[in-house]
């Protein structure tokens, strides 16, 4: 493994901006020109609805640097530790990429220069979420952690961070994370975010809060959801959009494939059914529901992962739950489309398609549709 150096930048860049790093594509775009590209592909890709698809929502031009508190970077040792991107099997290192937040470049500055040789400190991968820090070993032992004296957790608690866990996974490679192997060496187990939600260190969130509660209120607005409503919410992750339902007086019940995210959503949004597994496996669970509640308006919050919705799933939509509205968060334009026109092939239709830049300065963007049944 080889560890590329920084070369002089061909434009300007922010400070600590590597310009060898392919992460951010956009970067040498202004915010107008990325936000038109995105809004354009997502107009091809989606070229049904293009009637009905509204301008990309985005944070101020300030706001697009220092907004990345959720990372996973590789980490190498080539005379010292250095972590980033890898890219054709070198390691490209942004240790003061001004994308990251300032909690998330203090921590690197401050840690990695103390770790051990890699025979006695074998680190891969550094994933921050949040206040929540994890180091992941390929290792089966525990490595000795002298390095962790009072003065670097006081360091940590100044920069922000709650807690720092040591995760033991010997097959570390195109998984990040193994089933065990979790150790939490200092703090706490979870942290509370600006909305008040509780959250683990493998918890999904969102990188633009301001944003992302933009969207639950457009999904909200659109769905209606009260005492009258059943709302099905599938891949609720840590309960954000749960909660929502929840406080409107909706009966709700969601489903979550990872157990640590399914207990933080019980207690972020109590009251909530909350079901762990793929939603296709827990598709027997959901019926069982709905028909419990058949008096109930039904109603449907989708927010896969870029795979899109399993085909059992939307066959399920649209035969079994035939909910009158669904909002469907994608980050996926191409799996959206797949999706959507099965469901407009069973009588649903589009009213609204409004996209969200979560990711400034990347080529990603999300969309948000809003789908009613009409026959």
């Amino acid at each position: 493994m080889q560890i590329q150096t920084i070369r002089k930048p061909e434009s300007v860049l922010p400070s600590g901006c590597n310009p060898d790093c392919p992460a951010c594509r956009h970067r040498a775009m202004t915010q107008v020109e990325s936000i038109a590209q995105k809004q354009g592909w997502l107009a091809s890709v989606l070229d049904a609805w293009k009637e009905v698809l509204l301008p990309v929502q985005h944070v101020d031009e300030s706001a697009i640097w220092n907004y990345r508190d959720k990372v996973l970077m590789s980490v190498r040792y080539c005379d010292g530790w250095h972590a980033g991107v890898i890219r054709r099997d070198e390691l490209i290192p942004i240790p003061g990429c001004p994308v990251h937040t300032e909690r998330v470049r203090r921590a690197v500055e401050l840690l990695l220069p103390l770790f051990p040789s890699p025979n006695n400190f074998p680190l891969v991968f550094w994933v921050q979420s949040g206040a929540q820090l994890v180091l992941v070993l390929k290792s089966r032992l525990m490595p000795p952690l002298d390095w962790m004296t009072g003065e670097i957790t006081r360091q940590l608690t100044e920069i922000g961070v709650d807690g720092l866990w040591i995760h033991l996974h010997p097959s570390a490679g195109r998984k990040v994370f193994g089933k065990g192997g979790w150790n939490l060496v200092w703090g706490k187990e979870v942290s509370v975010s600006p909305d008040g939600l509780l959250y683990g260190p493998a918890a999904f969130q969102q990188l633009i809060p301001r944003l992302y509660k933009e969207s639950v209120r457009e999904a909200s607005q659109y769905l209606c959801p009260d005492k009258d409503s059943a709302v099905i919410d599938l891949y609720c992750g840590v309960g954000a959009s749960l909660k929502g339902w929840i406080d409107a007086g909706a009966a709700v019940i969601g489903v979550e494939v990872s157990g640590d995210a399914v207990k933080l959503a019980l207690l972020n949004a109590p009251g909530a059914i909350v079901l762990r597994g793929s939603c296709t496996q827990r598709l027997p669970q959901l019926i069982s529901w709905a028909d419990n509640l058949a008096d109930k308006k039904r109603l449907l919050y989708l927010n896969p992962p870029r795979t899109g919705l399993e085909e059992e799933v939307v066959r399920w939509i649209f035969s079994i739950y035939k909910p009158v509205r669904i909002a469907y968060m994608s980050c996926s334009a191409g799996t959206m489309q797949r999706d959507l026109n099965q469901l407009i092939a069973h009588g649903y239709c589009v009213e609204r398609l409004i996209p969200f830049d979560f990711f400034p300065q990347t080529h990603h963007v999300e969309c948000l549709a809003l789908i009613k049944l009409v026959s």
